[in-house]
């Protein structure tokens, strides 16, 4: 096994994030998203209008 001092920045973040979630688990696991909600999110998704740039949000609040 590396030493921690041998990891990378990412594979640091990768191995704690990893860990993290195999103590506490997916507070999501197991649960289904209702119909409506998944028609709406598509409906949403497929919208062009409303829909910002990174670029012109940093204009407005960066």
């Amino acid at each position: 096994m590396r030493k921690v001092s041998d990891l990378t920045t990412e594979e640091l973040e990768l191995l704690i994030e990893q860990k993290v979630e195999q103590i506490v688990g997916d507070p999501d696991s197991g649960l289904q998203l209702k119909e409506e909600f998944k028609a709406e999110l598509k409906k949403r998704l497929r919208q062009t209008s409303g829909k910002t740039s990174q670029e012109e949000m940093l204009k407005r609040f960066g």
